[in-house]
C-alpha cells in the first residue's frame, strides 16, 4: 500500500474520531476572530473534511492537539491557513450581471464625465476579490465602457483574505469551462487562448491585467492599505457568512473609503436591514454615498 494513502486513511479514522466538541468550539472561535465567519454546529463535517489534509501536513494526533498548536505557538500563519481553508470560495465571471450593467450604463458615465473635467484617475475595489473572476469582471466593463477615453487612468484594486486565492487571481489563467459566460468578443479582446501544453485554459492579457493590483486584506483588520476616495467598491456574497454587528462594522469601513457620490455593491442575497449606513439605495445590491 503506498506509504502516502496509508497515513491519509489512518488520519481519516482517527481525525473522524478525535473531532470533539471542545476543538470544534475552539476552531470556530479562532475562525471567528480572526475574520467574523460565524461556524454555526451544522458545519462541523464541513470543517473537518475541509482541514483533514491539513492535518495530514503536520500529523498530530488529534483536533485537540491541532488547536493547542494553533494556541500555544499564537501562530498566526497557521490561523490564516485555518481561514483560508474553512472560506467558501464560489465565484464565477459576470456572477449577477445586473452589477455590471448597471457599471457601464449609470456608475461610469456619470464617473468619467466628471473625473475627465478635473484628469484624476478612476479608482474601484473589489473587496472579496477571491479567485480574480469578479474584478476581471470589472476590469472588462470598465475597459469597454473606455474604448472611446484612451486617456483616462484607471485602476481596479482585488483584495481577499486568502492568500491562496489571491495568487490564482493574480496569475488570471482559467479553464474555458469557467470563461463560458464571458462573451465570444470580450473573450477575444482580453485573453489569450493557450495552445500546446496549455491548451484548454486562457490567460487575462497583460495590457488588462496591468489594471489590477492584488493584496491580501482582511475587511477586519487594524486599517485597510486603500485608498480613501473610491469610486465603485464591490464586496459581494460575503457579509452573508458574518452576522450583524459584523456585517454592521464592515459597511461603515467600506463605507468610509467611498468617496462622495461612489458606490458600494453588495450580493443580491445580501442587504443592508438593521445597518446605520447612511447611503442611498439606487438598485437592488447597489448604494450610493451621498
Amino acid at each position: 500500500m503506498n506509504v502516502q494513502f496509508a497515513k491519509a486513511t489512518r488520519l481519516k479514522a482517527r481525525s473522524d474520531n478525535s473531532f470533539s466538541s471542545q476543538a470544534y468550539r475552539t476552531l470556530s472561535d479562532l475562525v471567528y476572530r480572526h475574520s467574523r465567519i460565524r461556524l454555526g454546529p451544522d458545519k462541523k463535517a464541513l470543517v473537518a473534511n475541509r482541514l483533514r489534509k491539513r492535518l495530514q501536513t503536520l500529523d498530530p494526533e488529534s483536533y485537540d492537539d491541532y488547536c493547542d498548536l494553533l494556541q500555544s505557538l499564537q501562530d498566526a500563519e497557521e490561523v490564516e491557513n485555518l481561514v483560508d481553508l474553512i472560506s467558501t470560495n464560489h465565484t464565477r465571471f459576470f456572477r449577477e450581471p445586473e452589477h455590471f450593467s448597471f457599471l457601464t450604463q449609470r456608475a461610469l458615465p456619470a464617473l468619467v464625465s466628471e473625473l475627465s473635467a478635473t484628469g484624476a484617475p478612476l479608482r474601484l475595489w473589489s473587496a472579496a476579490a477571491s479567485s480574480g473572476e469578479e474584478p476581471y469582471t470589472m476590469a472588462v466593463a470598465v475597459a469597454e465602457y473606455l474604448r472611446p477615453f484612451p486617456k483616462m487612468e484607471w485602476q481596479i484594486l482585488a483584495t481577499d483574505i486568502s492568500r491562496r486565492m489571491l495568487a490564482a487571481a493574480r496569475q488570471g489563467i482559467y479553464s474555458m469551462d469557467r470563461v463560458k459566460p464571458v462573451p465570444l468578443e470580450i473573450l477575444k479582446r482580453y485573453f489569450q487562448k493557450g495552445v500546446g501544453a496549455r491548451a484548454g485554459v486562457c490567460r487575462v492579457k497583460p495590457e488588462l491585467r496591468d489594471h489590477l493590483q492584488f493584496d491580501r486584506v482582511n475587511l477586519f483588520q487594524a486599517e485597510y492599505p486603500v485608498p480613501s476616495n473610491l469610486h465603485v467598491i464591490f464586496c459581494r456574497n460575503v457579509m452573508i457568512y458574518f452576522d450583524l454587528p459584523s456585517r454592521a462594522l464592515a459597511v461603515q469601513r467600506l463605507t468610509q473609503h467611498l468617496a462622495p457620490g461612489g458606490y458600494l455593491v453588495i450580493g443580491h442575497s445580501e442587504n443592508l436591514m438593521g445597518i446605520p449606513h447612511g447611503l442611498h439605495p439606487v438598485q437592488q445590491g447597489v448604494f450610493q454615498k451621498t
